[in-house]
């Protein structure tokens, strides 16, 4: 998930948002938490890796979410970074960002985007908050298995 935007936008964890957080084996925060306890509250379901975001303050950092992330999920190579710029040559630049990743995992905008080419699939899941033009509230759910992305979902929650 990215784009919370605490205490503004997400005083609690919104139960259609939960209910796809029950079960879950990990969470993914794009940035623009906007406060710490939204990690804490997101850990009671699963470990959380998140990065840091523009609205992100020094509780957020002193949570150890870093400007951008490299991890193995199941095998699967994975970077997280809030702000991936434009969207004129996004896929290009995540490649040169990120040159080892099979996935990289971004907000800031908003809006919901699953592309890929053969080399990378980029992901943001939008926000589940803060939809700003966009029809609904959205998170992403990732399904990973022996390295590889089986599914790729970006689901409405509101």
């Amino acid at each position: 998930m990215s784009d919370t935007h605490a205490p503004r936008r997400w005083r609690a964890c919104p139960p259609r948002v939960a209910e796809h957080l029950r079960g879950a084996d990990v969470i993914l925060h794009a940035g623009d938490v906007c406060t710490a306890g939204v990690l804490d509250e997101l850990a009671q379901y699963a470990p959380v890796h998140a990065v840091l975001g523009n609205n992100d303050g020094p509780d957020v950092a002193g949570w150890g979410a870093p400007e951008r992330l490299e991890l193995e999920l199941a095998g699967l190579r994975v970077a997280m970074v809030h702000d991936s710029g434009q969207a004129k040559g996004r896929l290009g630049r995540m490649r040169r960002w990120f040159p080892g990743a099979d996935l990289v995992v971004f907000g800031h905008s908003h809006i919901p985007l699953d592309e890929h080419d053969e080399h990378l699939r980029i992901f943001n899941p939008g926000s589940p908050t803060d939809r700003r033009r966009q029809p609904h509230g959205t998170v992403g759910l990732l399904d990973v298995a022996d390295g590889a992305l089986v599914r790729a979902e970006i689901v409405p929650v509101t």
